[in-house]
């Protein structure tokens, strides 16, 4: 019934935007050695490789990528590649730093990402939200792709904050699961754990430190066309904002702080976190409340 219903709901989205998520979808699943670029130049900018850790929106700023950055929009990829000199392509994926990590390229890829930022032959947007929002919007993808096959998030999931809250309630013990990386939560199919939220608090830190820019969603929200403006700058791209509409993302923001009051036992989690963690999200930009 879930997949009956996207599917009703892609049936009644504007021709372009349905060019654009199949767009996204096929060039997810292109080979590693795609014969197109043997056969037509890759071009020579910088290549710009957009990361983003899961739950903090990346989807969003692909749409923008494929939407207003011109004649780079041709080659957008949503994937990780690497290349040994400078090239027009735009690569868009989960990957990490430090830990190993279900769903997110590893960390022997990020560094040679790096690595080539170094060389000044490819730039790295990084973008990220409050760790604690993240914390439940992965908490919720990856129990319905567990259960479903179909990963969901928040707003695909639950038609309002009280379902949501039920749920958290219900199934506390498995939400601290998760959130503490045990490896039974991941018990049915094979892989890695996916990221404790201590070590994605601390894969954030280190991507700010490294990354050739660094976004926060909730700016977003708030001036989306300042905030592509950013990206369009590091990679080149002659955006006029008075002949463009950047729509804001349909992420809530800060939706932990609803949830804390709404879940008593989520507020205790928040409140128990150690303090590295807590010392982290203030040096990324954020506060506990």
């Amino acid at each position: 019934m879930q997949a009956f219903d996207r599917l009703c709901k892609f049936a009644r989205k504007p021709a372009r935007e349905k060019l654009r998520i199949v767009s996204r979808k096929l060039s997810s699943k292109l080979p590693e050695t795609d014969c197109y670029w043997k056969v037509f130049s890759p071009g020579n900018d910088r290549t710009a490789y957009l990361i983003g850790l899961f739950g903090t929106g990346r989807l969003y700023i692909n749409d923008l990528m494929m939407q207003h950055t011109g004649r780079r929009a041709k080659y957008f990829r949503d994937t990780i590649r690497l290349h040994q000199r400078p090239t027009s392509m735009i690569y868009s994926g989960h990957a990490t730093l430090k830990y190993v990590s279900r769903g997110q390229a590893l960390p022997a890829v990020t560094r040679r990402i790096l690595d080539a930022v170094r060389a000044r032959t490819a730039d790295l947007v990084f973008l990220y939200r409050h760790p604690l929002d993240s914390l439940v919007t992965n908490w919720v993808f990856w129990r319905t792709h567990l259960r479903t096959r179909i990963g969901l998030w928040v707003g695909l999931a639950y038609t309002n904050l009280d379902d949501l809250c039920v749920d958290l309630e219900k199934d506390f013990a498995e939400f601290e699961s998760f959130a503490r990386g045990d490896p039974a939560f991941f018990a049915a199919p094979r892989g890695p754990r996916f990221l404790t939220f201590r070590e994605f608090v601390e894969e954030t830190e280190l991507y700010l430190k490294s990354a050739t820019l660094a976004l926060r969603l909730e700016d977003f929200i708030s001036d989306p066309a300042k905030e592509f403006s950013k990206i369009a700058e590091v990679m080149s791209v002659n955006l006029n904002l008075s002949r463009v509409q950047i729509q804001p993302p349909l992420a809530k923001p800060f939706r932990y702080l609803a949830l804390e009051k709404a879940v008593p036992r989520f507020k205790a989690f928040t409140d128990g976190l150690d303090a590295e963690t807590k010392r982290r999200i203030e040096r990324i930009g954020y506060t506990l409340l």
